[in-house]
């Protein structure tokens, strides 16, 4: 029995899907990077896929498809993680004993 469509159904550019091809094949790209982009080209390929399928192709939860597939729909198109808030780590001349 097959379970419920995506609500979110993302369009991707023409840009877009060449991004996504471009940092898949990229060997020193970000992990993270290139499974989303590899996102991309499933969805592409096939954008009734459901979330549980799609995330047993790649090794990744369901709720990370989801959560890709609502921010690329809702939001602008982005392989990078939204900026944190709080603030920003700062390293002083101090802290060189820290890095060896």
């Amino acid at each position: 029995m097959p379970g419920l469509k995506p609500r979110y159904r993302p369009q991707f550019t023409v840009n877009h899907i060449e991004e996504a091809k471009r940092i898949s094949h990229k060997h020193t790209a970000p992990h993270n990077m290139v499974q989303r982009a590899k996102l991309v080209q499933l969805l592409d390929e096939h954008p009734d896929i459901e979330n549980p399928q799609a995330a047993r192709l790649l090794g990744r939860h369901a709720n990370w498809v989801r959560y890709w597939r609502k921010r690329w729909a809702t939001d602008e198109f982005s392989l990078t993680d939204k900026p944190r808030s709080g603030r920003k780590p700062i390293l002083t001349a101090n802290d060189h004993t820290l890095i060896k």
